[in-house]
């Protein structure tokens, strides 16, 4: 690390650079005369667009060549949309900051329909995600789940041009890229469950840059911590990836945290859903709790069935 410059290693996608120029904002109000500046690169995961997250290796494509550049000294830091952070990360890096959340649920868009129920019979609805897929198909098994890779503009261009009827994407992104006006209707709890850390932003270092991880603690948000914690807990014990169709969502209410799961099944639509609350100071070991009882209630032969389908 060059004396008073953070480099922070970032994806291409205009989404990836709003929030690598958000964080570096908040580390150059922090610490004045501190020179943050941005390394874009692009990963496997954005090269990689003709074929589902889930038969190329996962949500760490979008984390390798990030990663490499901080053990190669090119950067100090990475920052990530916690929902593509994997379940565990690659040993050496840590999460050193979760930054407060925004919006974290997904958003229903469509040029022509007003929500999900307004969709025709057997109207097409963009997502690759499993997750995605697993909801939509429990709610209304007449729709057809279409894969839909791409940043969010190229999304949208799709939709916009009748590829679909409908996508789904996460209301964050479209927050974050002054879209939200193409928000017809939010998909929202207890109906419709988030992605594993969605709508939080997070700051990953070398484990052992003690210098990196004293700048970037101030952006540390406690409640979003504690929430994303008990969410990537769960994600842990189930071994959850892109190919497996899991969500959860948590929340606190002053000291108390109540935390809401799926594992689902992304060709039928059987999705099993368990809740469980604790104190804020178990939210490691409630999102364990709560995996375990999803794998007795049948998750482990879902989970099963959707890795030994890819």
């Amino acid at each position: 690390m060059s004396a008073g410059v953070l480099r922070v290693a970032t994806r291409q996608s205009p989404l990836a650079l709003w929030q690598a120029e958000h964080v570096a904002a908040r580390l150059r109000a922090l610490h004045p005369g501190l020179e943050v500046v941005l390394l874009p690169m692009t990963t496997r995961g954005d090269r990689i667009l003709d074929r589902p997250l889930a038969q190329v290796g996962g949500k760490g494509l979008f984390l390798k060549e990030l990663e490499t550049a901080m053990l190669a000294g090119e950067a100090e830091l990475a920052v990530h949309s916690m929902k593509d952070v994997p379940a565990v990360l690659e040993p050496g890096f840590a999460i050193a900051a979760v930054l407060e959340r925004t919006d974290p649920f997904d958003a229903f868009v469509s040029p022509r329909h007003a929500d999900l129920d307004a969709l025709p019979q057997g109207a097409r609805v963009g997502s690759s995600s499993l997750r995605r897929q697993a909801q939509l198909r429990a709610r209304r098994s007449d729709l057809v789940p279409c894969d839909l890779r791409g940043n969010v503009n190229t999304r949208l261009a799709k939709l916009d041009a009748g590829d679909y009827d409908a996508i789904v994407l996460a209301c964050a992104g479209l927050e974050r890229l002054g879209l939200a006006s193409r928000i017809r209707a939010r998909l929202e709890p207890p109906d419709w469950l988030p992605a594993v850390g969605q709508g939080a932003i997070g700051v990953e270092c070398r484990a052992d840059a003690a210098h990196v991880h004293e700048l970037v603690a101030p952006l540390a948000h406690r409640s979003t911590a504690i929430c994303v914690a008990a969410e990537r807990s769960m994600n842990r014990r189930l071994q959850g990836g892109c190919d497996v169709p899991i969500a959860a969502y948590a929340r606190l209410d002053g000291e108390r945290l109540r935390l809401d799961g799926m594992v689902g099944d992304a060709r039928y639509g059987r999705n099993l859903r368990a809740d469980s609350e604790g104190s804020a100071g178990d939210a490691e070991a409630l999102g364990l709790e709560l995996a375990e009882r999803l794998l007795a209630l049948g998750g482990a032969a879902l989970l099963r069935a959707a890795t030994q389908g890819h």
